[in-house]
């Protein structure tokens, strides 16, 4: 291998896990964005590095484009999907959980938000609020002017401001709300189970067609309680729960016979559960076998 080859490997490997959060945070999906940074290398190795002022930022273009490229054939598959569809967990290191900004930008909460704006606000906004680049560098990963770009993310901005939570909430506090939640499970408590959700919770299930999950989002602390006291009822087989951290979030991995057999994602506002998401999609799941780091950096 050159020497002009090993650079530009060496300058891959260093920006991957920035690559990988850029790609993953655009798109939800973890197996499409490993394919983005796979199509990122192939353009870059053909690259005369020489004339590349910021590799960083040429590499964050590269995968930028490719991203939003993916991002339009992937609205074909989400309108033929079964069901609600949830992004890919991650399992993520605990340096993910410190990071309060990165474990916000990457949870499950948010990243339902980013799901409702058009492909360029989510690149926009992706790349202006969570990574914090010019306007002038976004411009040119996107092909519009420093203007319009300012426009976007400031809509983006406003889109995203009405629906995410109100306040930032602690990883204990996360972890409280689930606790209490796993014990009411276990204890068929439901007074305990009614006390830690939200009355206007959400739960949304993604089996994706292949595994069962409730084709629309269940909204309500009664409802959700007896959607899961009775789906409980009808399990066949021993169902664990144990603590795991998910895009930088407490999360529940959930086993049915030792086997992996979904992910629990929750959102918590006021000490008290608003969100439910639950994925089962095995083809989502193939991430959870190990930890992946994200970073801003």
């Amino acid at each position: 291998m050159s020497h002009a080859a090993d650079r530009a490997t060496d300058t891959f490997v260093a920006h991957r896990n920035l690559l990988f959060t850029v790609a993953y945070e655009m798109l939800g999906s973890a197996s499409d964005a490993e394919d983005v940074l796979q199509e990122t290398w192939l353009r870059w190795i053909k690259v005369d590095a020489e004339h590349v002022r910021d590799e960083r930022a040429y590499l964050i273009r590269i995968t930028t484009r490719q991203a939003l490229n993916r991002l339009r054939t992937m609205k074909r598959r989400k309108e033929a999907y079964v069901g609600p569809w949830l992004p890919d967990p991650l399992l993520t290191t605990p340096d993910v959980a410190e990071d309060v900004e990165l474990a916000e930008s990457v949870s499950i909460g948010l990243m339902i938000v980013l799901e409702t704006l058009s492909p360029t606000e989510r690149a926009v906004f992706v790349l202006r609020e969570v990574f914090d680049i010019g306007y002038d560098e976004i411009a040119t990963a996107i092909g519009k002017s420093p203007a319009a770009v300012h426009q976007i993310a400031h809509r983006a901005r406003q889109h995203v401001d009405a629906r995410r939570p109100r306040q930032v909430v602690s990883p204990s506090e996360t972890r409280a709300a689930l606790d209490a939640f796993q014990r009411a499970i276990e204890t068929r408590d439901l007074q305990g189970l009614l006390d830690v959700l939200a009355p206007d919770v959400v739960l949304v299930g993604d089996g994706g067609g292949v595994k069962q999950a409730a084709l629309r989002p269940v909204t309500g602390a009664e409802r959700v309680a007896r959607m899961f006291f009775g789906g409980l009822g009808k399990v066949e087989g021993t169902l664990t729960g144990e603590p795991a951290v998910v895009n930088g979030n407490p999360a529940l991995l959930v086993r049915l016979d030792g086997e992996i057999d979904g992910i629990l994602a929750i959102r918590v506002e006021d000490a008290r559960i608003n969100g439910l998401y639950y994925v089962r999609n095995p083809e989502k799941l193939t991430h959870v076998g190990s930890e992946t780091a994200l970073t801003l950096r």
